[in-house]
């Protein structure tokens, strides 16, 4: 990632009005990607958005410069990430772009592409316009520019691919479902693939204004429907994030399960039913719980840096398909080219209803170690992790570990933290020696 200017792990993000999440900017980066692709095969791009007010500007701008490119674009409105990942390649699109910036607050937004197999941009790519976008922006002759259609049928189309993630032999016939769309894409998608396979619905988060997207709802915010599992005694709860990629779900006893969780009811469903494809990818915060769990039913795991991006890789890489992070993005390669949290949860429901259990009982196969995240900020030009220090802290904690807990430091790739992390079999042992080691990178970077 080194290379890059613009983009980061997950496209470009930033607050809007500042920075790049401007229209000048993004009219750049729309031609300059045009200008890319132009030529390659369809000449179409796809453009999709949640539903943060900024996406009508934004929108119009990747257009202009797209058009200006001599790209025809096709306009999806308010549509979650996977659908756009999905279309881009059902419509044999060059392309498929993203307005959203996830799970972040409404003044935030973002821009990130798929590839026409519906994978995010290679590197090669990404490179390519960004050395595009420092090029002078010329615009094609006027029968040479692109145009734009709405497609109308959009929503349709992943509805009926979501619902075909199903198995056709299941119903979700008596089960009362909350599903939370934090006020995202998803608002008028997931409510409706799940009453449509037959489940009673009861929705929160799906009434979107442009300003309360993830606010106080959705899989980054669990109060609102864990209250309501709880208060309409509903067998689960689905809750969303801002783009449609996390799950987060609650079971009927308004118990959280995690990424960590999903992913591995998951991959015990599908090595039950011999369709699991080697092992699970994880990443350096996933649970330790998870690698004890999936070691228990003989079924490899190994670790990625942090960001689906990684997972992803490292999937492809292995040849299987199951991979995810705690904080909700489940990836099954089988089943989509992208995370996607209504496909996720769906298969969660199928293993309940082929294993007649509850999600409390499934999840209960994997036990989660007590996990302490500590953020301790540093001061420019110090370097906390290369300290003898914080060295020997780390060392006198896995002492008294014992190899029954983990420890992780890493650097935050945004922000100058170092974040400490403790697992251990004892909730006690790993605050105190997360407290431990945080103390160890405080005296440093004081």
């Amino acid at each position: 990632m080194s290379d890059r200017i613009y983009f980061g792990t997950d496209g470009i993000r930033g607050k809007v009005g500042e920075n790049l999440i401007n229209p000048e900017f993004v009219m750049k980066l729309g031609w300059a990607a045009g200008k890319v692709l132009a030529g390659q095969g369809t000449n179409k791009v796809l453009i999709g958005k949640d539903t943060r007010i900024s996406g009508y500007m934004l929108e119009s701008a990747l257009e202009a410069g797209l058009s200006a490119a001599g790209i025809n674009i096709g306009l999806l409105g308010p549509m979650p990430t996977p659908a756009i990942a999905y279309l881009t390649k059902t419509f044999r699109s060059e392309a498929g772009i993203v307005i959203s910036a996830s799970h972040n607050p409404y003044y935030d937004n973002g821009i990130k592409f798929f590839s026409a197999d519906g994978m995010k941009l290679n590197d090669k790519i990404e490179i390519a316009i960004e050395n595009q976008i420092g090029k002078p922006m010329e615009c094609v002759a006027s029968d040479k520019l692109g145009k734009a259609v709405r497609i109308g049928d959009a929503a349709g189309r992943y509805i009926e691919f979501c619902k075909g993630n199903f198995p056709s032999a299941l119903s979700l016939k008596g089960l009362k479902i909350v599903v939370d769309c934090a006020h995202g894409a998803t608002y008028h998608i997931a409510p409706n693939v799940l009453s449509e396979l037959g489940a009673e619905v009861i929705e929160i988060g799906t009434e979107p204004d442009g300003l309360n997207i993830n606010h106080k709802v959705g899989a980054t915010s669990m109060k609102a429907v864990t209250e309501s599992v709880i208060k309409n005694n509903a067998d689960l709860g689905f809750a969303l994030d801002g783009d449609g990629d996390r799950l987060m779900l609650v079971d009927h006893k308004g118990n959280v399960i995690d990424g960590d969780q999903i992913v591995y009811i998951i991959a015990r469903d599908s090595l039950k039913r011999g369709r699991l494809q080697g092992g699970v990818v994880g990443t350096v915060m996933s649970n330790l719980g998870l690698e004890v769990a999936l070691g228990t039913l003989g079924v490899p795991f190994v670790r990625s840096k942090v960001g689906d991006r990684h997972v992803m890789e490292l999937l492809r890489q292995k040849g299987w398909s199951i991979g995810g992070e705690s904080s909700g993005h489940v990836l099954n390669l089988a089943a989509a080219s992208t995370g996607d949290g209504i496909v996720a949860g769906l298969q969660v429901l199928a293993a309940m209803l082929y294993a007649d259990m509850t999600l409390n009982e499934l999840s209960r196969g994997m036990t989660k170690y007590p996990q302490t995240l500590i953020n301790v900020r540093f001061a420019e030009g110090t370097k906390p992790l290369e300290d003898k220090g914080v060295k020997q802290a780390v060392i006198e904690a896995e002492k008294a570990l014992d190899n029954k807990g983990r420890i992780l430091l890493r650097k935050s790739g945004t922000e100058p933290l170092v974040r400490v992390m403790v697992e251990a079999n004892d909730a006690q042992d790993s605050s105190t020696w997360a407290e431990y080691i945080a103390n160890a990178v405080r005296k440093v970077t004081d």
